[in-house]
């Protein structure tokens, strides 16, 4: 049985969402205690429970302690099985994080996976926006040889959510390793700029002028940002703004940024390319966020990998220690001038 103690590393979601996976992928029961130990509050939220019990059926898995404000929870595992799949967050919860927590196990499905959320935030704060995972994650994962696109078909925003995304994902049974040790120039830099029942005040335009201005000022000249007035929740506006950068070593180094009540469509596109530049002038191979999400990746890829951050964050420390802990793999981490290559041995 896997035992893991939830108040490790960031003591938050992610500790929950990566032990889980593994469980369902090694077939193995857990026990996970002190979940989300260090949020306000801890124990499972609505968006943290939705993630736990749709992994739960796709592996059959028998589970203990899944209700809201658990702090831990028993799972058993058994085979992981493909299939339509239809889940109902019920709030502004993150659609992203769901599929966050799922992708993994539909990899080793027995046939392929479709994963329909409805009633959930795709852009919401302290989550990748939903454009994040469509153009950034998902295209560094064909790499490795996951098949897996994403379809929107509602944004949902806080505070009422009411978003609809669907998850279709091609079980490759193995992952290839990856080696983005060398970015090599910067071919070109894209984005997708979009609003909701906002088209009359120009935002999503706005967003994507000011993201385009910063970046050419910045030296890349070869921007696109696609932009995007959508109608297709009209008991939620809001906006987002997700851009990324190709790289000669295939590798994808993205940012995005949310728009709030009250906060100028000009600030939510700056912020997005001021966050990109970060990536950009430090010589790394990905993000610091795709970063943190390619760990598990490269612990149950065959073979070594490795690629290029600018920085070692609380969430690739936790993660990189218990891949370790979980899936008996060994990391290691090295400073290369003000950078760090994580190689996967």
């Amino acid at each position: 049985m896997l035992i893991v103690d939830g108040s490790f590393g960031t003591g938050s979601g992610t500790v929950l969402r990566l032990a889980v996976c593994s469980a369902a992928i090694l077939g193995e029961e857990l026990r996970i205690f002190n979940i989300r130990a260090k949020r306000k509050p801890p124990g499972l939220r609505l968006q943290h429970l939705k993630s736990v019990l749709t992994a739960a059926n796709l592996c059959n898995a028998v589970v203990e302690g899944a209700s809201v404000g658990s702090c831990e929870l028993h799972f058993k595992p058994d085979r992981i099985r493909g299939g339509y799949y239809k889940v109902e967050i019920g709030s502004a919860g993150s659609i992203p994080m769901l599929f966050l927590a799922v992708l993994p196990i539909c990899a080793f499905a027995d046939r392929p996976v479709e994963i329909h959320v409805i009633n959930g935030g795709t852009d919401v704060h302290m989550s990748p926006t939903i454009n994040y995972l469509k153009h950034v994650l998902l295209p560094v994962l064909s790499w490795l040889g996951l098949q897996a696109d994403i379809e929107v078909k509602r944004y949902g925003y806080y505070p009422k959510g009411m978003g609809e995304a669907v998850l279709k994902v091609n079980p490759t049974g193995k992952l290839n390793s990856m080696n983005f040790t060398e970015r090599g120039e910067i071919e070109a830099v894209s984005g997708v700029s979009v609003c909701t029942y906002l088209k009359e005040r120009k935002v999503a335009e706005r967003q994507a002028s000011a993201a385009t201005k910063l970046l050419r000022e910045a030296g890349f000249e070869n921007v696109e940002i696609e932009v995007i007035y959508d109608f297709s929740n009209e008991l939620q506006k809001g906006s987002s703004i997700a851009l990324w950068a190709d790289s000669l070593c295939k590798s994808k180094i993205g940012a995005d940024a949310i728009g709030a009540l009250g906060k100028l469509s000009e600030i939510v596109g700056r912020e997005a390319a001021r966050k990109l530049l970060d990536e950009l002038h430090s010589n790394a191979t990905v993000d610091i966020h795709l970063g943190d999400m390619l760990v598990m990746y490269a612990a149950l890829a065959k073979g070594s990998s490795s690629y290029l951050v600018r920085s070692i964050t609380e969430h690739i420390s936790t993660n990189i220690k218990l891949c370790e802990k979980i899936l008996g793999v060994d990391f290691k981490v090295k400073s290369i001038g003000k950078i760090f290559e994580i190689v996967k041995l």
